[in-house]
């Protein structure tokens, strides 16, 4: 059996954050071997715009979402995924329909949370839809929390998501620049702090079409 905390911290696995929960995970749980996040430790501290306390509601909030981005992309079995109550868990983005666990599994992460969008399309796999924000963004595509304005159990916070476009986009060529989008999130959450329902709330348009030039139809 999995253990649900570390010898050597009494605090549960999914608030540990990313690098515990690799550690903690069997290998048979990875699609493709465990994840790879030393960009995140060695790029994104100087790019990123907030610092939080250590064991302050912000950073708390922002690993949590960061093991629950990592589980749902890398993690093909919900019963694996330590960041939610996977029989429970619903998503959704800007008041549309909910997605749960086995649909995340089944139409892929990115394919839900983006939605319907003249600068994506749904064509794409669970694996060709990670390939394309991995092209565009190949020095990392990162997230971080702005501001908490809600306590447990509904979270209500903003957020930043940002890469540098260095690599083709569905056939637009990069340019180099910083791409970055905003929104905001509101989660339900367990006595344990587990993801229960996550609502998202931002313009995918908006962020997309800065790879675009604004034009829907590829070069």
């Amino acid at each position: 059996m999995r253990a649900m905390t570390t010898q050597a911290d009494s605090t549960p696995l999914w608030l540990q954050g990313r690098d515990a929960v690799i550690a903690a995970a069997e290998p048979g749980d990875w699609r493709a071997g465990a994840p790879d996040y030393h960009l995140s430790h060695t790029v994104m501290p100087g790019q990123r715009s907030t610092r939080h306390e250590a064991g302050s509601l912000e950073a708390i909030v922002e690993s949590i979402v960061q093991v629950f981005e990592m589980e749902v992309s890398h993690k093909a079995d919900p019963a694996t995924w330590v960041s939610m109550v996977s029989d429970r868990f619903r998503t959704r983005i800007n008041g549309g329909a909910w997605a749960d666990s086995a649909e995340i599994v089944d139409r892929g992460s990115y394919n839900i949370l983006i939605g319907d969008s003249v600068f994506y399309g749904q064509g794409d796999t669970f694996e060709s839809s990670h390939e394309v924000f991995h092209t565009a963004f190949p020095q990392g595509f990162y997230w971080e929390v702005l501001q908490v304005l809600s306590p447990p159990p509904t979270v209500a916070f903003k957020w930043r998501h940002w890469g540098t476009f260095e690599g083709e986009y569905k056939g637009f060529q990069p340019d180099g620049r910083k791409i970055e989008m905003f929104g905001m999130s509101v989660a339900q959450v367990s006595e344990d702090l587990k993801l229960v329902e996550v609502e998202h709330f931002y313009d995918p348009n908006a962020f997309l079409g800065q790879m675009t030039g604004g034009c829907p139809v590829a070069h």
